[in-house]
């Protein structure tokens, strides 16, 4: 093999995922390993194949052994995917048989490389080998993972394929390990002088609980809309504050976007069974619902009356239409009664007449019914107890007088619940569905929230005496909590969890296997104790999909998702908001974002809170740089429009600004105040207020 300029190698890609074997969108590996050969190869790499396979044994090997064992085999096979703990990892299992030898020092590299990320490291159980002539390497099934455990020994690859292959140990070795690590682009570790790690890094302060906003004394740097980099943005909590970034790297996104980014980035709604109880209230249902029988299943009066039995004469159309009817004036013997029960079914003949109670079951022939309203007593039993004979006084009776008619309230077959409709707390919903024989239906299933706070400053809200200096009572978790509560969706107090970067990471993890959305406050802004977002990126593998928002209050909030495996071993989404500290900006910010994302997760449409013009009761001073929610009470007059004043002070660390609110106002950015009768949107967040005199 000629040593005279790099030979080109070609490499194949494993993707080990029964969620993505059944659909490959769901995929993200593959391309990030692309990237690495593309970006980190050094120009030596074609990624020749790439496949998707279940997380089988068996399936694992066959494709393994079509590319190593080929007449032209493959130079490197990396798969990705089933080397955790996980009941359905098994790609350890499926490759170490294959091995004709083993590479221990790749492993320890890839391990190293995790392990400077993340202590969790230690849960994978990477497999390097050779088979024939082809080096095997097994990646994390994460994205960010697999693509730094290749990263981690990219360069050292080219070497091992060749030799692999059968090139000479002699030639490939001559002008020792200088040579080769300078051809491979490499520093041996003896000439560093400081961490490996190259990433930015960047460190976040906590929002202060003071009651003056920011002051900031330089112009603020500008900052584009959109960001196409997958490199975290966040800083790396083991370096000292001169690596810190003294500005957020996160680009500053306007409402509108970040609510975009929400619907695009959460996970869509999954449809479950549910039976029809009062639970269902808050579902929305993921398809049509078909009435399973007739309402009324049989003919039934609507009044308390005599069934009585109109001729044929005057029961066709024509003289229905012309709006005859029949004189049924005379006596008639009333021979039963008909209450709104169970009954056995009789036949009633012309003549006669049938005492009958609202909701009774018509006899068989009767075709209308005459209201005791238009009867007299004309006769009893002689034991006084029972009607014998009865006077009715109506005259143009038709059939089909007082008699609901089978179906007349829903037909059998007939859509009694759309697609995309949710069940109300009033009941009427429920109620339908009950009337027409439903016991379950297909609805999306309503995502479970947990609600952390975070910082060492913070205590429980009910603990016992005086705060020590520095302690904060938790405001935020319980009025989330309520909030969530409020809105319809189950919530799992998270607790307290202290400014430790492990610590927080290890809570994190709990949480996310237990809920699909986790709320945290605190840890956003620009302190090197500001936690969440390196947290996020760095060690658990997430995306963060925003970190800063234009408005007020509420800038720092942030939205990622993180892949995670449930508990049947396929890899799931699963959301975190990082709301600011402060407690207004922390139940805005929730109103704002979460709830819309919630909607999305559990089908409800159209997403968030409902808006309405409402006109100022009052001048409003308005923020000269952002956009403002103002919290505000809405309420309506006796002319029925409807009028917003403010709950005072909106300092966002002001909880008290969010008592008695109902509503937020849509505030722009401006230097003069908005004046009273201006007209603004408003987004409502509770009932309006009635001020009706």
């Amino acid at each position: 093999m000629s040593l005279s300029k790099p030979a080109s190698l070609r490499a194949a890609i494993l993707v080990v995922s029964t969620t993505a074997a059944q659909d490959p969108s769901t995929d993200a590996a593959e391309a990030a390993l692309r990237e690495v050969f593309d970006q980190d190869g050094g120009g030596r790499w074609t990624v020749s194949e790439a496949k998707i396979v279940s997380d089988v044994v068996t399936h694992i090997q066959q494709q393994i052994m079509l590319w190593a064992d080929d007449a032209d085999p493959v130079n490197l096979i990396v798969t990705s995917g089933g080397t955790g703990f996980a009941v359905e990892d098994h790609t350890p299992e499926a490759v170490i048989p294959l091995l004709h030898k083993q590479a221990p020092g790749l492993v320890y590299g890839m391990l190293a490389a995790s392990l400077a990320v993340t202590p969790f490291a230690v849960m994978s159980r990477p497999v390097a080998g050779v088979r024939n002539k082809t080096v095997i390497i097994t990646l994390p099934g994460s994205p960010k993972a697999a693509k730094e455990n290749l990263q981690a020994v990219i360069k050292t690859l080219p070497h091992a394929c060749l030799q692999a292959a059968g090139a000479s140990s002699r030639a490939l070795h001559s002008g020792g390990v200088k040579k080769l690590e300078q051809e491979a682009g490499m520093a041996s570790p003896q000439a560093k002088t400081h961490s490996s790690h190259s990433r930015p890094h960047h460190h976040h302060h906590h929002c202060p609980h003071g009651h003056q906003a920011p002051i900031r004394h330089t112009p603020t740097p500008a900052a584009s809309s959109t960001s196409t980099s997958t490199e975290p943005k966040s800083n790396d909590p083991s370096l000292g504050p001169t690596r810190r970034h003294r500005s957020s790297p996160y680009p500053m996104l306007s409402v509108s976007d970040a609510l975009s980014l929400i619907a695009q980035h959460v996970p869509k709604p999954t449809p479950i069974l549910h039976k029809v109880d009062p639970s269902l209230v808050g579902y929305v249902a993921a398809e049509d619902v078909h009435a399973a029988e007739d309402v009324p299943a049989f003919r039934a009066s609507i009044v308390d009356g005599y069934a009585v039995v109109v001729p044929d004469a005057a029961s066709g159309e024509e003289q229905s239409e012309a709006g005859a009817g029949v004189d049924l004036k005379g006596v008639w013997p009333v021979v039963g009664v008909s209450h709104a029960s169970p009954t056995e079914e009789f036949e009633l003949k012309e003549g006669q007449v049938v005492r009958i109670t609202t909701g009774a079951a018509l006899p068989r022939g009767a075709n209308a019914v005459v209201m005791v309203e238009d009867t007299v007593l004309a006769a009893q039993t002689e034991d006084g107890t029972e009607e014998k004979e009865v006077g009715i006084l109506a005259e143009g009776v038709k059939a089909g007088d007082n008699v609901r008619e089978v179906g007349s309230d829903v037909r059998k077959g007939e859509i009694v619940l759309r697609k995309g409709e949710r069940v109300s707390s009033g009941g009427g919903e429920i109620g339908l569905l009950a009337s027409v024989g439903i016991k379950e239906l297909m609805v999306y299933a309503k995502p479970v929230v947990g609600v952390l706070s975070t910082g060492d400053e913070i205590v429980e809200h009910d603990k016992e005496g005086d705060l020590r200096l520095g302690e904060v009572r938790d405001i935020n978790r319980p009025s989330l909590m309520a909030a969530v509560r409020q809105c319809g969706y189950d919530v799992i107090d998270l607790g307290i969890v202290k400014d430790k970067a492990r610590t927080l990471e290890e809570k994190l993890r709990v949480a996310l296997r237990e809920v699909d959305v986790v709320i945290t406050t605190g840890g956003v802004s620009m302190g090197e104790l500001d936690l969440l977002k390196p947290t996020i990126e760095r060690s658990l593998g997430g995306t963060i999909h925003f970190g800063r928002v234009n408005m007020k209050p509420g800038k720092p909030t942030t939205f990622a998702t993180v892949p995670v495996k449930n508990n049947a071993g396929e890899r799931v989404s699963k959301v975190i908001f990082a709301l600011p500290g402060n407690p207004a900006s922390a139940l805005v910010t929730f109103y704002l974002f979460v709830l819309p994302a919630l909607h999305h997760m559990s089908g409800v449409s159209p997403p968030g809170l409902p808006k309405v013009p409402v006109t100022l009761a009052h001048d409003f001073v308005l923020d000269k740089a952002r956009p403002e929610y103002h919290r505000a009470v809405v309420s309506i007059g006796s002319d029925g429009r409807l009028t917003a004043s403010s709950t005072g002070s909106q300092r966002s660390s002001r909880v008290g600004s969010m008592k008695q609110a109902n509503a937020l106002l849509c505030m722009p950015s401006g230097s003069e105040p908005l004046q009273k009768g201006t007209r603004v949107e408003a987004l409502l967040m509770g009932n309006i207020q009635s001020n009706a005199q």
